[in-house]
């Protein structure tokens, strides 16, 4: 079985030095105009400096309208190419690979923020506050897709090594995938593969502009009752995903421990399938280096993490010590500040229930 510190290759040749995936975490932490702040890129070059063979950034919206949050940085325009620029160039002084995380936060982009009603692949109920989202154009699609094309191209131009495009946790690329909140009767609307025509438009359309060094890799969820995701759909779309220029899979579990009604985890339900074909990262509740050796074990290329990074930057070199078994939560607000959090950052972790000492 592989180890953490071992290499390993995507589909494209691109090779990422050890096992340990540094997976998007909201932080909050951008400008208004969508540019990357300092303290953004801070704490994104930390986990390199810790060792992590990929840096995933947070998510980025590719339009103004899918913006998901406040302090998300953008990738919609030129101005933010500066910032990405900055950031990739002082990555690439580390060993880790940098893949820019790419979205549309589609009904999730509430109209506080963006100012327009929230769109959808069909009309969907939101809340009682936001209402429903409207329905996408055909023409909007395309415009989306063009959207998601010329984001890739700005994260290429500015030095990273590839982008995650954000088809989980329920955002646009997952509307479209998921039979609850698609119901087009057009092109991108239909039985699994139908709907799965958005997400590979925008993987055509990414490959035909960027060069093959260039990775894409896909996140998704496996299963999503409320999208309407089930682990069906999830193999179908997989194997649609293989057929295409993609350069690795990462599968967002929750929970890797949790098994499902034929006792098995998805990790292991997935790879057994799928890993001989395309490299799997998985994602979930990964916190010591047993933990991240389960992974591996159940068939997984690499793992990815995201809270157990913030109060240890150095997550990735220490896993490699089968006994590692770091410190769990609660953290006090200065160890995760000297842990290159901003206060910004800290105050959004205190929504998290127990993470941080005076939070939830």
């Amino acid at each position: 079985m592989p180890s953490m510190d071992e290499s390993w290759e995507m589909r494209n040749g691109l090779v990422i030095p050890n096992r340990s995936v540094l997976a998007a975490m909201t932080n909050k932490q951008s400008h208004a105009d969508g540019t990357l702040s300092d303290e953004e890129m801070r704490f994104l070059l930390r986990r390199a400096e810790g060792g992590f063979g990929i840096v995933t950034t947070a998510a980025s919206h590719v339009q103004e309208s899918g913006q998901g949050w406040e302090g998300e940085f953008g990738v919609w325009g030129d101005h933010h190419l500066p910032g990405l620029t900055s950031l990739a160039t002082q990555l690439k002084q580390h060993d880790s690979k940098s893949f820019v995380q790419i979205f549309h936060g589609g009904m999730r982009a509430p109209s506080s923020i963006t100012g327009q009603q929230a769109s959808s692949a069909s009309v969907n109920f939101i809340s009682e506050s936001e209402g429903s989202s409207r329905r996408l154009s055909t023409n909007e699609v395309e415009e989306t897709i063009s959207s998601f094309i010329k984001a890739a191209q700005r994260c290429e131009t500015a030095g990273f090594d590839g982008v995650e495009l954000h088809g989980a946790h329920g955002y646009l690329i997952a509307q479209f995938l998921g039979s609850n909140t698609n119901r087009r009767s057009d092109a991108f609307g239909g039985d699994v593969e139908q709907r799965c025509t958005f997400l590979l438009r925008i993987i055509r359309g990414i490959r035909e502009v960027v060069r093959n060094e260039f990775a894409i890799m896909v996140r998704l969820s496996p299963v999503s009752d409320e999208i309407g995701i089930t682990m069906e759909d999830t193999k179908q779309v997989i194997e649609l995903l293989i057929e295409e220029k993609i350069d690795a899979l990462h599968i967002s579990c929750w929970d890797i421990f949790e098994k499902q009604d034929n006792n098995q985890t998805i990790t292991r339900e997935l790879c057994s399938i799928y890993s001989d074909s395309i490299p799997i990262v998985s994602t979930g509740s990964v916190w010591s280096a047993e933990d991240a050796q389960l992974v591996l074990d159940q068939g997984a290329q690499a793992v990815g993490v995201a809270r157990v990074a913030l109060p240890h930057p150095d997550w990735a070199s220490l896993v490699t010590d089968s006994t590692y078994n770091p410190k769990a939560a609660p953290f006090t607000p200065e160890e995760l500040r000297s842990a290159d959090l901003s206060p910004t950052f800290v105050e959004y972790m205190r929504r998290w229930r127990g993470f941080v000492t005076d939070g939830r």
